[in-house]
Formats: structure tokens, sequence, C-alpha cells
């Protein structure tokens, strides 16, 4: 069985993922949720100094205290940039990344690059109006304003989101990685949520920067159809896809 870390994305705590957790645990995995520093329980510990790095190094405290010798890192959404500083750093201790709704960044640029310049600045505009200038704000979570990211969430569950998001420390979006040179050679897996997984072939193949690495010899895909929060609006079937990637060989890492 498995030992799985789930990283959770921009404003949540490791809570996110407690459907998702208990489904593998049932399934005999053990499941690990992280809070990152800064965010959710761990708000008060929030700094402008706040980055990847740190949050890389809270995932590792993770693993070192986890007691065993690899695991499956689990990345949502935002939570892609210090999953990749982990499993670049320390590759040995990774059997395997798994990118949901989300995938790793080339050398040399940040979370926020992924975004269409308008997108960029809209959000600098709202860290420097709202979050004092270093804090990205809670969205909204209004379904009628977003039905395509919010998709199969409850009125229940957006309030929840609500309730319980935290501002985001504004360097985890803006510090940029620089990343080895050749890559570890970690399996990864997108599970593709918003966005079908021929879109992201595509696109990396005609050489879009955000999408450059999300194509190989070394890659899986599944896709999951829904909102960008799967583990809120799809817990039982991600689990499942979780369940079924810690059985995939990595001897023979492929498109399948």
């Amino acid at each position: 069985m498995a030992t799985f870390v789930l990283v959770p994305g921009y404003w949540f705590g490791g809570w996110v993922w407690d459907e998702v957790a208990a489904d593998l645990r049932a399934a005999g995995h053990e499941a690990l949720a992280v809070t990152l520093r800064g965010v959710a329980e761990r708000a008060d510990e929030a700094t402008p100094e706040v980055d990847v790095d740190a949050h890389a190094a809270d995932i590792v405290r993770v693993i070192d205290d986890s007691g065993v010798d690899e695991v499956i890192l689990v990345a949502h959404s935002g939570g892609n940039m210090a999953v990749t500083a982990v499993a670049d750093r320390f590759p040995d201790r990774v059997a395997r990344v798994v990118y949901v709704d989300s995938g790793p960044m080339p050398t040399g640029l940040a979370g926020i690059d992924f975004h269409e310049p308008k997108e960029r600045a809209a959000l600098r505009e709202r860290v420097a109006s709202e979050g004092d200038g270093w804090r990205i704000p809670v969205p909204p979570f209004e379904a009628e304003a977003d039905p395509h990211n919010l998709a199969g969430l409850s009125a229940g569950q957006l309030a929840r989101m609500r309730e319980r998001g935290t501002p985001q420390p504004f360097r985890t979006a803006t510090q940029a990685l620089t990343r080895p040179e050749p890559l570890p050679d970690v399996p990864l897996t997108l599970i593709a949520n918003t966005f079908p997984v021929a879109g992201v072939q595509q696109l990396a193949e005609t050489g879009n920067p955000a999408f450059a690495m999300m194509t190989g010899p070394g890659w899986t895909y599944r896709e999951l159809p829904t909102g960008h929060w799967p583990m809120l609006s799809k817990p039982r079937e991600l689990a499942a896809l979780l369940d079924e990637i810690a059985g995939l060989s990595q001897s023979a890492p492929g498109s399948a």
C-alpha cells in the first residue's frame, strides 16, 4: 500500500482532503493531508516572506515524519509549485507525483505565469488593494460568477469554502523555481478536471510554456470531468483514481 501526501491549493488547509483521505485509508493506504504555512489553521504563521520554498519545507517535514522511504505526492492547483520543488530536490523520496487539475511549470517561471497578462495584472491589483500588498484574498466562490471552476459544488460546500478559506501568501505565486537539468526521473500523472487531456497535450505540443512540461514518456493521464475542486465535488471518484494510480508500474510509465 502507498503513503499519499495530499497538498491543497490556495486558501485551504488539509481539511479540504478529508473525504478523499478517508476513502484512501479505507482502501488500505496511508493518507497525510498537509496544511501549509500561513494558511487555514496555520494562518497565524503568515508573513510576507512565506514562499514556495517555505511550503516545500513543510512538505519535506511531513515526509520525514511519515517514517516511510517513498511517498506519492498529490498536488492540487497552486500546490503544484511546492510539490514540484520537493520532487526536484528529493526525487529518491518520491514514488510519483500526481497533479490534480495542475501541472509543473518550466524552470524560471512562477505560478502566476500560468495566467494571461490581464489576469496577472488583475491579481496584483487585488493583492495591493485587498491583501495589504502580500496576500491573495479569498475569492467569493459564487457559482453564478464562475460556473466552470465551481461545477459540482453544492451551496453548502461553497459556503464552507468561503468560511474556511484564508488569504494566500502572495510569494507562493510569484516565486519562480530554478529546476535541475536534467529533470529527475520521477513518474508523473495528471488528473484533468476542468480541461481535457487532449487539450493539455495540444497546448504542450504547440509550445505553450504553461503546459510545456506536461507531456513526455514519464506521464500518465486520467480524466475526472468536474470543477476545479474534485476533492469536494467528486471525492469518492478522485480517491478511486488515486488508488488506481498507486498500482501503476513505475517501470512502464506512459499515457495509458
